[in-house]
């Protein structure tokens, strides 16, 4: 069955290599390959090595289909279907970890490819997403035939996206998150030498892969690529060579690690306030408010902190995207999830006062998170409230607008109102002037929520100072 024009939408992030596409069509991900990235496909479906990692499940699902099917303005040689990522994420939103095991498993494709006579074009780490904790490469039509003599062309990308965030939070402590953000290409050279000069020039995977790096680009920037390559050709610059540039890397990557850092966040189960009485009548009213109704595909659990209650969805939905802004805790997050071997949660490192906006060509090459986030069939959102209210000075008018804006009619809304008298409300308010807060009550915010909403169930917690609701937006 043909699929209809009206029905296939071109993905905005899938433009830069004009050999191939992606496209939507419902919830089929198609990717069309003109004459050569075709040829190139037929050879690759044909390697133990790739056949090797679909199997695996490090290289996202592929399977080839008839082109007629699929009626674009190209007339493509070859269509491929991939399957479908639960969430798409972008790499600053991920914590350290994330970040490091997403360069792992690139190297380590490259690493199984490069004897099977493959490379991959691209280094980009906006070419791997995740299935909850676990990575997985899903630009196939970045890999082709490797050419004796020629470098890795993706290298450039890979440092700029994966390797000099890496080393800007392993060496310096400085978290990478703002940095990729600002930059749709990443962090390049110029802009992290400065900061490693002196000692610091000596810093694992410095010297080679910044400063030379670097210095090369600076050195060859008028030469052609073609000149280029045939000076390494010239230098006896060879396959086995290349592999094991990828192995150094690797073994570079591998002995990264993040600072441990001083987070106040960290210990917030512990310093929250929480009677056990007012957890377990929390965990039930959540469990309750997950239960009811059909089982959702997307759970949205903001403000996840140590990832109490998207474990506790990630047994009523599909997929679970939790949300926390400290970079330590979410990483710690992350490591938990990956010892589980968790598919259900991806953590995610966003402050939710500041989320991330639509990037990259036209503002519409990588997402924003509220574009992302309208899929969502339940949204968690569990002592957030005061802190974007009190703590970043939000209008509750607008928490709330914010609130019913990410899900789709229908969804449902788990959200925690924490009352002025509790004391995390009371030490926030410690803090700001008196006055600043008059409308921050708790019936303002049933009326707010009403408004919006469809209010089907609230409880107030044994301690007396917390109330639950459970909304449906537009009910």
């Amino acid at each position: 069955m043909a699929i209809s024009p009206a029905g296939l939408r071109p993905e905005p992030g899938s433009f830069r290599d004009p050999a191939n596409r992606v496209f939507h069509a419902g919830d089929d991900v198609l990717r069309g390959l003109d004459a050569r990235a075709a040829e190139d496909w037929r050879a690759l479906a044909g390697t133990d090595f790739f056949t090797a990692l679909l199997a695996a499940g490090k290289v996202c699902g592929t399977e080839a289909m008839e082109p007629a099917r699929v009626p674009t303005d190209t007339p493509w040689a070859a269509v491929l279907r991939h399957e479908r990522i639960p969430f798409i994420s972008h790499p600053y939103e991920w914590s350290f970890s994330m970040l490091r095991d997403a360069a792992l498993l690139h190297l380590e494709i490259l690493r199984a490819a490069l004897p099977a006579g493959f490379t991959t074009k691209d280094g980009s780490a906006y070419n791997l997403q995740w299935r909850g904790s676990e990575p997985v490469f899903i630009d196939v039509g970045s890999f082709e035939p490797v050419r004796d003599g020629e470098p890795w062309a993706g290298y450039r990308q890979f440092c700029q996206t994966l390797l000099y965030p890496l080393l800007l939070t392993a060496h310096l402590g400085v978290d990478f998150q703002p940095w990729l953000r600002a930059r749709v290409d990443g962090i390049e050279a110029d802009q992290l030498r400065p900061l490693f000069r002196g000692a610091r020039r000596l810093l694992p995977g410095v010297p080679t892969h910044l400063h030379l790096h670097g210095a090369m680009q600076s050195r060859n920037a008028a030469a052609s690529t073609t000149d280029v390559r045939a000076q390494l050709r010239a230098a006896g610059y060879s396959r086995e060579l290349a592999l094991a540039t990828v192995r150094g890397i690797e073994k570079l990557v591998r002995r990264l690690d993040r600072r441990p850092a001083t987070s106040h966040w960290a210990d917030y189960q512990r310093t929250c306030g929480y009677s056990s009485q007012d957890r377990v009548a929390k965990e039930r009213f959540v469990t309750a408010a997950l239960a009811d109704g059909p089982r959702p595909r997307l759970v949205l659990d903001l403000g996840a902190n140590d990832g109490r209650y998207a474990r506790l969805a990630a047994q009523h939905a599909d997929q679970v995207v939790a949300v926390e802004q400290d970079p330590a805790v979410a990483d710690a997050l992350y490591r938990a999830l990956r010892e589980e071997r968790q598919q259900r949660i991806l953590p995610l490192v966003m402050d939710l006062a500041d989320p991330s906006p639509g990037g990259g060509w036209r503002g519409v090459e990588r997402a924003s998170f509220a574009d992302r986030a309208a899929a969502a069939d339940v949204v968690l959102a569990l002592a957030v409230v005061h802190h974007l209210a009190i703590g970043r000075n939000v209008p509750l008018p607008e928490v709330v607008d914010w609130l019913a804006g990410p899900g789709t009619p229908g969804a449902r809304i788990v959200v925690e109102f924490v009352h002025p008298d509790d004391p995390m409300a009371r030490r926030l308010l410690a803090n700001k002037p008196d006055g600043l807060f008059p409308d921050y009550r708790r019936e303002e915010f049933e009326r707010l929520l009403a408004a919006r909403c469809r209010i089907a169930r609230r409880a107030e917690l044994p301690s007396g100072t917390r109330t639950l609701y459970t909304a449906v937006v537009g009910g």
